[in-house]
């Protein structure tokens, strides 16, 4: 393999993917996978994405309408025009490389309806979408010879250099650094900094610590959803999503005394958007003096569950629950990020050359909360964008490359057990859908100095490091902003 490449790709999420497929295929393009390919926040999508296309009763305003409607009109109606305007041309693009979303019985694409939104717009593929996109997208990556795929590979540190960046990387215990000209950060969310979310594993926000550390801007961390339905079993820290388009389909929110409780909260009901969902069951919850919370759409046929919610029903049976029987035991979860590293309409940070795109990146489209399935739309609108502005610089940009040289000491120690256990417990009690601002302050100065232990000792350079560096940082940045 190359030590030099145009473009660096941190992240296989669909951000990442999108964005090599976008770019020209002149450039040459190396794609950095923390872990295997498919394990990336995108893959777990299960709504769909939404957009107006073909869609003769629906418009972009109204699109547009209800995003900002979600965010509590704290959006930037620049991004969110681009967003609805750009939804079109990308969802076409993805049925050209055969994404399957679902048809109707004449052969029309089908689209469901979620909560926040006014019309049904939301194209799935069953209740898999993001496993679907992303299996396809990796599928046409892997047919690019201009694209280097590492796997199984974390990100350590990134430096600005005079032609772009170098890239500290790890795998099998080796260290190794790439240069480039351009880099793109598709590194996703930050859900591994809580106890309980329905993220993946690789989810620690490495991208967006990494940023913060080259100077980018980090903007509005602290607005993080939590989704209203996760499944709670209360053992695991993954937590398995049943899908907002559940209750688009008609299931009922039920408290523990078996009553449906949300016309006390919103007139939208359980198709109300997620921030106010969660917030009315936590206020349930505490009149209640109960998390036990249910979701049941059993009185919708059967064959029909099955067929248009197959993962979620399976995935339910492994855990003794039949979806088309069972009220199914519910509580809100970390789900998504709304801040990130802050870019343009490009997906440019204030660092020239850097690019950020996904879940790890600000935009500004989501405002204060983000409507189902805009997240999918807006990593392959934006990594889009960010691919264009790159083919139009790299034309007239240098063929050289500056080598740095980072430090490694293969003799440091590995960092003290318990750092990230203990990250995840103060984030949980301090904030969590209705914050505590009390434990927010406490643990703030406790979070202050684990990030000054990561930051300052010289420590073995490993998964186990990265991510506890990375999750203090994120901690640190979500609770000064809070207090």
């Amino acid at each position: 393999m190359s030590r030099n490449y145009d473009v660096i790709i941190a992240g296989s999420g669909t951000a990442g993917l999108y964005a090599a497929i976008n770019l020209p295929p002149e450039l040459k393009i190396l794609l950095l996978s923390k872990r295997e390919l498919m394990l990336c926040n995108s893959a777990l999508a299960q709504g769909g994405i939404a957009g107006v296309y073909n869609s003769p009763e629906d418009n972009i305003q109204l699109h547009q309408n209800d995003t900002m409607i979600a965010g509590g009109f704290k959006n930037n109606t620049e991004t969110v025009h681009i967003l609805v305007s750009e939804a079109a041309e990308n969802i076409s693009n993805l049925i050209d490389m055969g994404i399957d979303f679902d048809r109707t019985p004449d052969g029309k694409l089908h689209r469901t309806l979620e909560g926040g939104h006014c019309r049904h717009r939301i194209f799935h593929h069953k209740d898999a979408t993001g496993h679907e996109i992303v299996s396809k997208l990796i599928d046409k990556v892997r047919t690019l010879p201009n694209v280097d795929i590492m796997e199984n590979t974390y990100l350590c540190g990134i430096k600005k250099t005079s032609t772009g960046f170098s890239a500290d990387t790890w795998r099998d215990d080796q260290r190794k650094s790439f240069n480039c000209h351009f880099m793109i950060l598709a590194t996703g969310g930050i859900g591994r900094v809580y106890e309980y979310t329905t993220n993946s594993a690789i989810a620690t926000g490495d991208g967006i610590a990494l940023a913060y550390e080259l100077g980018a801007d980090i903007k509005n961390l602290s607005l993080v959803q939590f989704h209203p339905t996760a499944f709670n079993n209360k053992h695991t820290r993954e937590c398995f999503l049943i899908s907002e388009a559940v209750r688009g389909e008609g299931a009922y929110l039920l408290n523990k005394n078996g009553e449906r409780f949300m016309h006390n909260y919103d007139d939208r009901l359980e198709l109300a958007p997620r921030d106010v969902v969660s917030h009315a069951i936590i206020l349930e919850s505490r009149k209640m003096d109960s998390s036990d919370f249910y979701l049941d759409i059993s009185e919708k046929d059967s064959d029909f569950l099955k067929k248009r919610f197959p993962m979620i029903y399976e995935n339910l049976l492994r855990q003794g629950y039949d979806l088309t029987k069972d009220k199914i035991p519910v509580f809100p979860c970390q789900h998504y990020l709304m801040g990130g590293i802050n870019v343009d309409s490009f997906a440019r940070t204030k660092i020239d050359d850097l690019y950020a795109a996904g879940e790890c990146s600000h935009t500004g489209v989501h405002g204060n909360n983000r409507l189902a399935s805009n997240s999918l739309l807006e990593a392959i609108v934006f990594s889009k964008r960010a691919a264009e502005d790159i083919a139009r610089k790299a034309v007239d940009h240098t063929h050289e490359y500056e080598d740095y040289q980072f430090e490694i000491d293969p003799d440091a120690p590995v960092i003290p057990h318990g750092f990230r256990t203990e990250i995840r417990h103060i984030m949980q009690q301090s904030y969590f859908v209705i914050p505590d601002k009390k434990a927010a302050v406490e643990g703030f100065e406790r979070i202050k100095e684990i990030k000054r232990e990561l930051t300052s000792g010289n420590y073995l350079i490993n998964p186990d490091y990265i991510e506890a560096k990375s999750l203090a940082t994120i901690a640190y940045l979500i609770l000064k902003e809070v207090i």
